[in-house]
């Protein structure tokens, strides 16, 4: 697992957003979004915007503790449905963010949910937010999706590890992620060399573990790895002719159905 540093994740917040503004823009803000359906695509625009602001308000106060929305300064975004003004909304809250980060630094104490109380967390966490929920709008869209190879490899690399978190924390369908004698391999084939894109994920009796590396598995999911990544996130249909599946397709549907994020 090779982290994408500090800074390259704050530039990424900024560079995510100003991609899921140009998807957003001249799109049907009432549009559904079918990977997200309880929302529209101006409803997800909302919650990437408010989570930039809660998360800046955890980092801009060094929070010890969980900070509730509601007392999140405008993080529900713009009255009225104004394209113009929900689009200078989630520009602002990215900047906010990518302001507190910079500004608090690397290796800062603040809480968080995950396995690192720190700002590190968030800048990953918040890049992957992103990333994701910019291939939610696409889809709505009708866009398509492009995300360089390091930052996709690195935002399946998150979710194994949120995954991991849950299952130790004693989330249950995590902690059904067990059993010897099954495993996952994930096979981006359009990745450049200087990305290993390739996962294997193996069942145990503990639970399951993770690493980078080519082998056989009991099934396996292999295409360009900005579609192996949406299968993983579950915003693209593992039966999707984007995508080719070898092996126990029950075993698959078995890990996607547990490990939904994001």
């Amino acid at each position: 697992m090779t982290l994408l540093g500090y800074e390259r994740y704050c530039d990424e917040i900024t560079a995510q957003t100003d991609q899921l503004r140009a998807v957003i823009a001249g799109a049907d803000l009432f549009a559904q979004v079918p990977s997200c359906p309880e929302w529209t695509l101006g409803q997800l625009a909302r919650h990437v915007g408010g989570a930039h602001r809660w998360v800046e308000a955890i980092v801009r106060t060094r929070a010890e503790r969980d900070i509730p929305e509601d007392r999140v300064a405008d993080a529900e975004g713009p009255a009225g449905d104004d394209p113009a003004a929900l689009d200078a909304w989630l520009a602002d809250g990215a900047a906010k963010l990518v302001g507190a980060l910079r500004e608090a630094g690397p290796g800062t104490g603040v809480w968080s949910w995950g396995w690192e109380r720190t700002t590190d967390f968030w800048a990953r966490r918040m890049t992957h937010e992103t990333v994701i929920h910019r291939a939610d709008a696409a889809l709505a869209a009708g866009a398509p999706f492009e995300v360089a190879p390091d930052v996709a490899a690195d935002t399946i690399d998150e979710l194994l590890q949120c995954v991991g978190f849950a299952a130790a924390s004693g989330d249950p369908e995590a902690a059904e992620l067990r059993g010897p004698g099954r495993t996952l391999h994930f096979h981006a084939t359009d990745a450049p060399g200087e990305v290993d894109a390739e996962w294997l994920i193996e069942f145990g009796e503990e639970g399951f573990g993770w690493r980078r590396g080519h082998e056989k598995a009991t099934v396996a999911v292999r295409g360009p790895l900005a579609d192996v990544l949406r299968v993983i996130y579950r915003r693209l249909p593992a039966d999707s002719d984007r995508v080719e599946v070898l092996g126990d397709v029950k075993l698959l549907d078995f890990w996607l159905e547990r490990t939904s994020f994001g």
